[in-house]
């Protein structure tokens, strides 16, 4: 994307989010045919955080991933980051109830220029986040410049199903029902438009996969869920040599 294209997406992008916070928990069952649950108990248990690992958290949203890796790393500390101030509120409130405000940080950001130094975290993360961004290419760059050598960097994202004729009737959720369900239940019509036309442009899971190994991470391993609908991407990067 050209750099003077990418102002006007993050704008409507933050508009979007802006907008739907409060009603962002609910529109995720519906986006995710209620899949979004199992689909991060899933990538959790192939992270196989350890107690003091640490996590920067992309495109935190309303906080669930940021919260279930500070439950799985018990002690270590969890940064997210969000460029809606309105979504991380939501989640202000999620780690307040379950008491992680000690070791959850929230930092309003833009996920293109990370404020960390290089080689902070075990992890970084991003999840339903990815197809929003205007470049995201650098936006796995800078999540590998913060992860620890040997590190990973794990993107868990809506995909594109391959599998007739689920394909055909999910494409048909997708871009028909789901912005129906947008106006119904959150008022928003063209903010959930946004999402199908979104996903037309972003790469499948195979494309995302060589994505991720053109930016320099090893051990590259993509997971197909729930038909295709979704996809878990884990890469490595690179431990320094002497």
């Amino acid at each position: 994307m050209k750099s003077g294209e990418a102002r006007p997406k993050e704008q409507f992008v933050h508009e979007v989010f802006e907008s739907i916070a409060g009603k962002y928990d609910v529109m995720n069952d519906i986006l995710s045919l209620r899949r979004h649950k199992a689909w991060r108990s899933f990538t959790m248990k192939k992270m196989n955080m350890q107690k003091g690992d640490t996590a920067i958290d992309l495109c935190c949203g309303t906080c669930d991933w940021t919260l279930a890796m500070a439950h799985a790393s018990e002690t270590g500390h969890i940064h997210g980051l969000d460029f809606s101030q309105n979504m991380l509120e939501v989640g202000k409130k999620k780690i307040g109830q379950q008491g992680r405000q000690s070791q959850i940080t929230l930092v309003q950001g833009n996920a293109m220029e990370l404020p960390f130094a290089d080689n902070t975290f075990d992890y970084a993360t991003i999840g339903f986040g990815l197809r929003n961004v205007p470049d995201l290419r650098r936006v796995l760059q800078e999540m590998q410049r913060v992860v620890k050598p040997g590190g990973r960097v794990v993107c868990l994202e809506l995909s594109k199903p391959t599998w007739q004729p689920f394909k055909g009737i999910y494409y048909f959720y997708f871009e028909q029902i789901l912005p129906r369900l947008g106006k119904l239940f959150a008022k928003r019509y063209e903010q959930y438009k946004w999402l199908p036309d979104s996903l037309a442009l972003f790469p499948g899971r195979e494309e995302l996969a060589d994505i991720f190994r053109e930016t320099g991470l090893q051990n590259v391993t993509a997971y197909s869920l729930t038909g295709g609908i979704a996809a878990l991407h884990i890469g490595v990067k690179e431990s320094q040599h002497d």
